[in-house]
């Protein structure tokens, strides 16, 4: 005669699983006495919602007793994780009722035997002042490597949006109420931008460890950091098929002879070395958006089109190849002072786009002379190289070409990325 099982109880035992496996995490974490190395896994810089390229207005956006539910693409795994809440532009204080984290499951769906509340210092709510920026509480949870993640905040109060990633090119799902719990949210409206999120964490900790084994560092984490050229712009929305994340797809490959490798993504659309704008100055978010990445050791810098583009289209804003190469300068100075590697990409062709003119080429050319050069950084990626037509130099391959003749498509993308060496990983 079979035996039923109900359904109440796989839950109730897949729940108790849930706890003892989190109990023993946070016992080896209290015996050891030590806090695991931590090492981002997912990022998105965070800019003001309210600017945007060349200062064109934007309507402003008010979020009120609503859940929005953003999905994450991972890098490395592990099976502790932290999140990181940010108000950074914020003039306002944000209070988010509740949080949770789950694997998603597609389509703005989770799975609910992986759900799990954020806390923050205990607490189910936090409120973030201006300009605060907060981790969650660890979470004792099995992320693989290249998992899908969805971050789901409850938004109670009247808020205006300031603090955000707005070329996500990932679809995310914004409510009515409070359905951060739900497998799959009613009624949902869909956004590519990012709000108040800035950082996913990882950490793997064995109960075998010794103190010795957590206090080791076997990790190296590559910040992807630049423009709407690192950030994806031109490349198939949810695919995840922006040249850092080819790039990381390329390492895991090669886990076994790499080691332990994140990659994330620090980018913004529309950035700029010198200028703020979208986003602060390259040369100024620097601290914050590498050197403040969980766990950074290697950079991988593409930045200047901007630069050289608006400051064509806007005479107030021209900047000169040299100021250009002074902020990489500062940059490459920056990165040693913190021992992180940097290894800085030539700006890629734009014949054709909308800012392009001879005057801006020329910069270009300079700007690519010094890249190439013995400037002191720890390598050179000749992204430019590897993404012109040999017909014609000053523009991008039309194989390549997303169709304003300025961001790579998603081959664009792919050839990118396989023309660094993974050889700079091994040092």
């Amino acid at each position: 005669m079979s035996k039923r099982v109900s359904l109440g109880g796989v839950r109730a035992f897949w729940s108790f699983g849930k706890v003892i496996a989190g109990v023993a995490l946070v016992m080896l974490l209290s015996a050891s006495c030590y806090q695991p190395p931590w090492f981002a896994t997912w990022y998105a810089a965070p800019q003001n919602y309210n600017i945007l390229f060349l200062g064109i207005p934007v309507p402003p956006l008010t979020i009120s007793n609503q859940s929005v539910r953003q999905i994450v693409h991972t890098s490395l795994g592990g099976n502790l994780i932290r999140v990181k809440l940010t108000n950074f532009f914020g003039t306002t204080p944000v209070t988010f009722g509740e949080a949770h984290i789950a694997r998603s499951t597609g389509n703005g769906g989770v799975d609910l035997t992986t759900d799990h509340t954020l806390q923050f210092g205990g607490a189910s709510s936090v409120t973030l002042a201006p300009g605060e920026e907060r981790w969650s509480d660890p979470v004792s949870l099995q992320v693989p490597t290249h998992s899908d993640l969805a971050i789901s905040l409850y938004i109670p109060l009247s808020t205006p949006v300031v603090t955000t990633h707005t070329i996500g090119m990932q679809t995310n799902y914004l409510s009515p109420g409070n359905q951060v719990g739900a497998a799959t949210m009613s009624n949902p409206t869909t956004k590519t931008t990012y709000f108040w999120l800035s950082e996913v964490d990882a950490s793997t900790v064995n109960p075998q460890d010794t103190v010795t084994d957590l206090a080791a560092h076997p990790y190296k984490v590559i910040v992807a950091f630049g423009d709407s050229i690192t950030d994806g712009y031109g490349s198939t929305p949810d695919a995840n098929h922006r040249w850092p994340n080819d790039l990381d797809n390329r390492i895991q490959t090669e886990a076994e002879d790499l080691g332990r490798v994140s990659v994330v993504n620090a980018a913004i659309a529309g950035n700029r070395w010198i200028y703020d704008g979208v986003g602060p100055a390259g040369v100024t978010r620097f601290a914050h958006d590498v050197a403040g990445v969980s766990g950074a050791t290697h950079v991988m810098i593409l930045l200047g089109i901007n630069d050289i583009g608006i400051g064509e289209l806007d005479p107030t804003q021209s900047v000169s190849a040299d100021q250009i190469i002074a902020a990489m300068q500062a940059t490459i100075a920056q990165a040693k002072a913190k021992r992180i590697k940097i290894y800085l990409a030539t700006i890629t062709p734009y014949n054709g786009a909308s800012y392009y003119d001879a005057a801006g080429e020329l910069k270009r050319e300079a700007v690519n002379a010094f890249v190439r050069s013995d400037n002191g950084a720890d390598g050179v990626l000749d992204f430019d190289q590897v993404v012109r037509d040999p017909s014609n130099p000053t523009a991008i391959l039309p194989a390549y070409d997303s169709g304003d003749h300025l961001h790579p498509n998603d081959v664009g993308y792919q050839a990118i990325a396989n023309s660094i060496d993974l050889g700079v990983l091994e040092d």
